[in-house]
């Protein structure tokens, strides 16, 4: 018989990430945070690689992030509103953790797995938090996949991504309950 853990499956089965926009301060100490990670990091990992990393952005950090992005979006050629809308996901947040998917050149190891896992990483960290009682939220956006904006402001290596920032801190509004999937739409069972 399976030994059920109620309070954690109705957590599941009630989670919901809180809008970024609506996170304000206090966020979490850098202790709580070091305990967050630590559960991120308790995530599903084929051949024990860690293909991810952390980044810890506390606000300054944000707010260069913040002043970086008008330039890089002009030399892309993006329009204004996508680049006032990435900007203003640094300057507004107070605590983000940027969740860095490292692959490994390991050939036993299929790089999507390894990407699968720093994705599930960024899961882990949003339910960490959110058990926790923190608001939270996880992101990307266009500077998150720009190989030269992470390099340069975020210091990361070619071969890495951002896998998401997710944006902690103190939620000032629970938002509405969002339609979820048809269950039945997407679910085909096999039995032989």
């Amino acid at each position: 018989m399976p030994d059920p853990n109620p309070a954690a499956l109705e957590f599941l089965l009630s989670r919901r990430s809180r809008p970024a926009k609506t996170l304000t301060t206090p966020v979490p100490d850098r202790a709580t945070v070091e305990g967050l990670l630590v559960a991120a990091a308790r995530t599903p990992d084929h051949g024990k690689l860690e293909p991810w990393r952390f980044v810890v952005l506390e606000h300054a950090a944000l707010q260069r992030l913040a002043a970086a992005v008008p330039a890089r979006g002009a030399a892309l050629g993006l329009e204004p509103e996508k680049i006032d809308k990435m900007a203003n996901q640094f300057a507004m947040a107070d605590l983000a953790v940027a969740v860095v998917a490292s692959p490994k050149p390991v050939e036993k190891i299929p790089q999507i797995e390894q990407t699968l896992s720093a994705g599930a990483v960024c899961l882990a960290l949003l339910n960490a938090a959110l058990a926790s009682g923190w608001g939270a939220n996880w992101l990307s956006g266009w500077a998150s996949h720009d190989a030269d904006f992470v390099q340069e402001h975020l210091g990361l290596e070619p071969q890495e991504t951002i896998a998401g920032f997710i944006h902690l801190g103190t939620e000032t509004s629970t938002p509405p309950e969002r339609p979820r999937p048809d269950m039945a739409r997407i679910t085909r069972w096999v039995s032989a």
